[in-house]
């Protein structure tokens, strides 16, 4: 087979390909063996039919189409890998020659696809990054200590107008001309929680109990999601949250300490492990944020679209243009993300443990609420494996990429962030132990499923 590539722009690509028939030989033999099994042709049985009879009975034409339709996708994977090709979805296939009669001439088809740009990394030496410093404050811990006192706290009523951090219990009821589209009776809303409808707050703010006022607003749900109401609200309570006392006693009922100087202590040092945590996030977003300003990433037109159609489809929304405009800024980010990291991952050639994936699966079935068992199943069987091993290269190349960097905080301290991306002697530990996935089976592509799926061009003879 030979292969040649053709740069069309710097995301898309013309692969054009050559098959000797020697090559196609055991897909035109599969051809006569299928059709023979298929078709009743008298003095013959089923299977039995030899090749020159169903050449002059079926035709060549369907015995090469069938061929060339079996073994098509087969070369085209097999010339991707050839010429390094990193394909982004599905390629547009044409079928240009195919053998004129048995034992002669060649297949030829070109495939334009998509493919991950090449773009070159900055040294990572020289980038520098710094992240807020882990001291805690006072003010840290009574934050802290306040939130724990909130979980304990009481409603009680209040004869005062409402205000800010108030929950006020409420009747609404939602018209837009005459129609009335939406009522609740009896919620409790805090005022400032912003998850109810836009310019709520503003109108409890300042309203007492029993009194009742009107507002247009936009839905944000819904069957008339978009379209401005008028929203009639009455408070029929208002009430503030009571906090326990902090003191011994509160420490007893909150905690398993018995004094507060105890539980003080306790919330600092968890307040002091979050920012640690706190740290390496930072510094991971910090460092991606350098790399993407250092970076000129041309993205894919067609991959976007690809994915930003599947994403109004499964909303049914494929006709909400505003809609459309929001997922293709966001398809666009995370595809220019996803391109630097899975460059980023082969030039510190990432590798990932079986111990990694397995701890992906893991978390990913929890977010889902399946059995980890019957979720890795459920991947294995749709082919995505491999997605999951690429998403688990990309994270981990950040954290790679930090072992070479110098991360400081904001007092000029170096900061240590070794248990969060961990060492070289420990990957290479764990390596021997449990082996690693190979980088041939995590598609660094947007569309991981696309790209390994069978080129839709049908050969016509």
């Amino acid at each position: 087979m030979k292969s040649a590539v053709e740069n069309l722009e710097p995301t898309k690509v013309k692969l054009t390909v050559e098959v000797e028939y020697d090559e196609l030989k055991p897909s035109i033999d599969h051809a006569y063996k299928h059709i023979a099994e298929q078709v009743n042709i008298p003095g013959f049985r089923k299977g039995k039919v030899p090749p020159r009879i169903i050449d002059q009975r079926v035709g060549w034409g369907a015995v090469v189409e069938h061929a060339v339709n079996d073994a098509l996708s087969g070369f085209y994977r097999d010339a991707v890998t050839s010429e390094s090709l990193r394909p982004l979805g599905q390629p547009e296939v044409e079928v240009t020659e195919i053998p004129a009669a048995a034992g002669e001439g060649q297949l030829a088809f070109t495939a334009e696809v998509e493919v991950r740009p090449e773009i070159t990394l900055p040294d990572l030496s020289g980038i520098e990054i710094t992240v807020d410093s882990t001291e805690v404050t006072d003010e840290d811990v009574t934050e802290r200590l306040d939130a724990l006192r909130e979980r304990f706290g009481t409603l009680v009523g209040v004869d005062r107008p409402a205000a800010e951090g108030d929950y006020v219990v409420i009747d609404l009821k939602a018209v837009i001309g005459d129609e009335e589209i939406d009522s609740v009776s009896g919620v409790s809303y805090q005022i400032g929680a912003g998850n109810m409808l836009e310019g709520l707050d503003e109108a409890l703010t300042g309203l007492s109990t029993d009194e009742t006022t009107t507002f247009a607003t936009k839905l944000a749900g819904g069957e008339h999601e978009g379209e401005e109401a008028q929203v009639t609200v009455t408070a029929t309570a208002v009430k503030e949250r009571d906090l326990p006392t902090p003191d011994d006693d509160f420490a007893q009922l909150a905690s398993e300490f018995d004094t507060l100087e105890e539980l003080t202590a306790d919330l600092r040092e968890q307040v002091a492990s979050i920012k640690t945590s706190n740290q390496a996030v930072a510094a991971r977003d910090l460092l991606l944020e350098k790399l993407l300003e250092a970076v000129e990433v041309p993205v894919p037109s067609g991959a976007v679209e690809a994915e930003v159609h599947r994403h109004l489809e499964s909303e049914s929304r494929l006709e909400d243009d505003e809609h459309r405009a929001e997922v293709t800024v966001d398809a666009t980010k995370a595809l220019t993300n996803q391109i630097l990291l899975d460059t980023l991952a082969e030039k510190l050639e990432v590798q990932v443990g079986q111990g990694e994936l397995v701890e992906y699966l893991v978390q990913a079935s929890q977010q889902y609420g399946m059995d980890p068992n019957q979720f890795i199943s459920s991947l294995d069987q749709g082919g995505q494996i491999p997605a999951m091993v690429g998403e688990v290269a990309r994270s981990k190349a950040l954290a790679v990429a930090l072992r070479e960097i110098e991360v400081k905080d904001s007092d000029g301290n170096v900061v240590d962030l070794t248990e969060f991306i961990g060492t070289e002697e420990e990957d290479a530990a764990a390596a021997e132990v449990e082996g690693s996935v190979e980088a041939e089976a995590a598609p660094a592509e947007a569309s991981d499923a696309a790209a390994e799926e069978t080129p839709e061009e049908t050969a016509k003879a």
